[in-house]
């Protein structure tokens, strides 16, 4: 059997990025840019007022409260057109374009206007003491210039990129698409989730388990039928499954005499990688590819046991799903925390088991292992937002002892 890090080795070695290609910006949502962006533009376009006000001059200021005729009022999306002279100023709002002359803009709050008997615009008295060159004038392109990079290579398009994309005009974006992952529950025991079982029979709870952690790491699943333990059953549904960009099997890759996925892997023209790992719970997992032209599909034979799967999942599926989604970092969510009790790890494999981590009220990191069943206790792991990762070893683990954790969505 091969080590936790030596398989995840093996398959990130093996998941490459999903061919990129220019989708609508608005189906960009949650992709991975697949090339730099530049801008076309200057961001402000022209020096702007960030407040309503009147543009001035401030030297006009310096002594203290003056009175200075209006020459215009200029709102955004409009152009001005006189310049500001001494003894003038233009009434402006919020994102209308700097008169030329001006160089400050005074506050409507610290104004008031002055009748001058209908003539012109009348004046503005202005009273603030604190006027100088530069106030609430945001600069012609201090955001961004024309021909600058804005977005690199690999960053996760959120709603924030979404309107940098928009205001830099790209109307398509360049994206690696979301990688396809076809998920085949097998077993001569499964019935659907929505019936009742029988005696000796289990509901198939791997495969939505599955399709929504594929789903949740960004992935495109599709939730196949559920498959027999009948080589002729499998053989169809796994060709079906090789079509995906990853093929995910639950159950059949024991050493039962019914574990007969990786002999129809093999048929089929997978390549064994690598199969068991020092590792619990997940033990069984196989792990192989199959190469058609200029594609690549990983499979992953995970463990039956729905614990087990996750687990399987959450060390091994997910990161090569980031890979193949064009993340850089693709070694999964590790942080460091205490034990917040006493922990008594047994057994010669790598353990990762169920816990809670928070944060305590110093901002510190603190987990405490779940009252946790077995590979099969489904109840036990949804009280868990973490895995804490136990050395092989029969050990007791102190509380305050510093553990590394694998931190689960919505920790």
């Amino acid at each position: 059997m091969i080590t936790v890090d030596e398989a995840l080795a093996h398959i990130l070695e093996r998941a490459r990025p999903v061919g990129a290609r220019l989708v609508p910006l608005e189906e960009s949502l949650g992709l991975v840019l697949a090339a730099d962006i530049t801008s076309d533009v200057d961001s402000p376009p022209h020096d702007k007022s960030i407040v309503d006000g009147y543009a001035v001059i401030a030297d006009d200021l310096r002594s203290g409260p003056a009175q200075l005729a209006i020459l215009e009022e200029v709102v955004a999306g409009a152009l001005p057109r006189a310049a500001v002279t001494s003894g003038s100023a233009t009434r402006i709002m919020t994102g209308a374009p700097i008169p030329a002359g001006a160089d400050a803009v005074v506050m409507i709050e610290q104004t008031a206007l002055v009748d001058r008997h209908g003539s012109g615009l009348g004046a503005v008295a202005i009273n603030d003491p604190d006027v100088r060159a530069g106030r609430n004038i945001v600069r012609r392109a201090s955001v961004m210039r024309s021909g600058d990079v804005v977005l690199r290579r690999g960053v996760v398009v959120r709603p924030a990129e979404i309107g940098l994309l928009a205001e830099v005009g790209r109307a398509q974006v360049d994206v690696v698409p979301r990688p396809t992952v076809a998920v085949l529950p097998t077993g001569n025991e499964l019935v659907d989730y929505c019936c009742l079982p029988a005696a000796g029979q289990i509901r198939n709870s791997n495969g939505p388990m599955l399709a929504a952690a594929a789903r949740n790491a960004g992935a495109e699943p599709m939730l196949l039928p559920i498959a027999r333990d009948d080589e002729t059953d499998l053989r169809q549904k796994i060709a079906t499954g090789l079509d995906a960009d990853v093929l995910l099997l639950s159950g059949g890759v024991s050493a039962g005499v019914l574990d007969l996925v990786p002999r129809v892997l093999a048929d089929l023209g997978a390549r064994e990688v690598f199969h068991k790992v020092r590792l619990k719970p997940g033990k069984p997992l196989w792990f192989g590819t199959v190469e058609r032209e200029d594609r690549m599909t990983l499979i992953f034979g995970l463990p039956g046991n729905p614990v087990s799967s996750f687990v399987c999942f959450e060390l091994f599926v997910r990161p090569a799903l980031a890979r193949l989604r064009g993340e850089e970092a693709a070694t999964g969510r590790r942080a460091q925390a205490r034990l917040e009790c006493d922990h008594q790890q047994r057994g010669d494999r790598q353990t990762f088991f169920p816990a809670k981590f928070r944060l305590n009220e110093a901002g510190e990191p603190r987990v405490q292992p779940v009252d946790w069943q077995g590979s099969a206790d489904l109840r036990g792991l949804v009280e868990a937002n973490a895995l804490v990762a136990f050395a092989p070893g029969d050990r007791l683990y102190a509380a305050g002892e510093t553990v590394e954790v694998v931190l689960l969505s919505g920790w």
